[in-house]
Parts: C-alpha cells; sequence; structure tokens
C-alpha cells in the first residue's frame, strides 16, 4: 500500500461469506438430525428446529441494523491509494478465521439430534439465511446510494469478520463498479462478449 492507503474489504462480502457454511452445515446436520429419533420425536423436533429457524433468520439479519446505518451515513470516499480487496481474500480470511468455530457449530448441531431432532441444523441454516438476507439488505442500500461500501481491513477482527464492531470508525464508499463483487457481496457477472 502506497502513501498511507489502507487495505479495505467489502462489507457485504465480510457479512455474506459465512452464509453458506452456516446454511450447508446446517442442513446437513438437520438433514442427519431427521434420522435420529430423539428424546422428543422427529415431529416435536422438525417443529421446533422450524420455529428456530424462523426466530434465528429474524434476529441474524436484523441484527445491528442501526449501526450499519449509522456507519453508512458516515461513509468517507474511499483514496486513490486505498488498496481493495478481492471477494475471494475477503471470503478466504472469514471461512479460515472461523472454521473452528463452523466445526463446533455443526458437532453441537449434530449432538443436538438426540435430544430434539433436526432443530440444531435449522437454527444453524437459518443464522445463514439470516446472513444472506443482511448481505442483501446491504446491496439495496449500497445501489439506492450508488456506492459500494468497504471497511479497512485493519478494523476486521483477528477473524476477518465483525465489520460494524467496536473497532470500526467508518465506512468507505467507492463508486459502483469498483472491485470484483457486485452489491450485496455477490460474485460480479461479467456481461457475455457480443
Amino acid at each position: 500500500m502506497a502513501r498511507g492507503g489502507q487495505g479495505l474489504a467489502r462489507v457485504a462480502v465480510v457479512v455474506r461469506a459465512g452464509a453458506a457454511p452456516l446454511w450447508w452445515l446446517g442442513v446437513l446436520a438437520a438433514g442427519v438430525g431427521v434420522l435420529v429419533p430423539g428424546l422428543t420425536g422427529r415431529r416435536i423436533g422438525v417443529l421446533a428446529g422450524a420455529a428456530l429457524f424462523i426466530v434465528a433468520t429474524a434476529v441474524v439479519a436484523y441484527l445491528r441494523r442501526k449501526r450499519y446505518t449509522v456507519l453508512i451515513r458516515s461513509a468517507a470516499r474511499a483514496g486513490k491509494h486505498d488498496v481493495l480487496q478481492d471477494r475471494a481474500v475477503a471470503v478466504r480470511t472469514w471461512r479460515r478465521g472461523h472454521r473452528w468455530w463452523l466445526l463446533l457449530a455443526f458437532l453441537a448441531a449434530l449432538g443436538s439430534a438426540f435430544a430434539v431432532p433436526a432443530a440444531g441444523g435449522m437454527l444453524l441454516a437459518g443464522c445463514g439465511a439470516g446472513l444472506w438476507l443482511k448481505a442483501a439488505w446491504l446491496g439495496r442500500r449500497e445501489r439506492a446510494e450508488n456506492a459500494l461500501l468497504w471497511v479497512r481491513v485493519d478494523w476486521l477482527d483477528a477473524r476477518g469478520g465483525r465489520p460494524a464492531g467496536k473497532a470500526v470508525k467508518a465506512f468507505r464508499s467507492t463508486g459502483i463498479a469498483a472491485g470484483d463483487a457486485a452489491p450485496g457481496g455477490a460474485r460480479r457477472r461479467t456481461a457475455a462478449l457480443v
């Protein structure tokens, strides 16, 4: 980074990085959990899991929205010497930093199936769905502002997460075409050659 530039990671990419692993590990744990009769029985387990899925999705999707809104409103324009982190790097950093937490959460969801079948897995999948919804909300804000939102990499936690944590003082913004991720953190689709 030259002349005082900062490394910047896309906010929506960091938020979205955990969605797929949580979703798929949750679906797998729920699928295996259905095979176990458990203490409560499958029917009660699946109903409890559905309720947990809905609650987890809503809580994760709306958690810290006020903080995100404040940071979005106060976003400063990124400097020309700031270095924009690739989407793949941000996702890989988050997933490597959280791999043991993901494994523990998966094992806990599997273990809970012996008490309440499928419920733990559906809770985990709900957390993943909530992160997707939060990233989609950020994408709508980015489109409305016609600007992509970035956070300084050194303000993220040691595992590459918490883009709206206490260490984050402000977001940075760039034009909508900057970086290799679309609004909301998904891979940018390149236009087909004519």
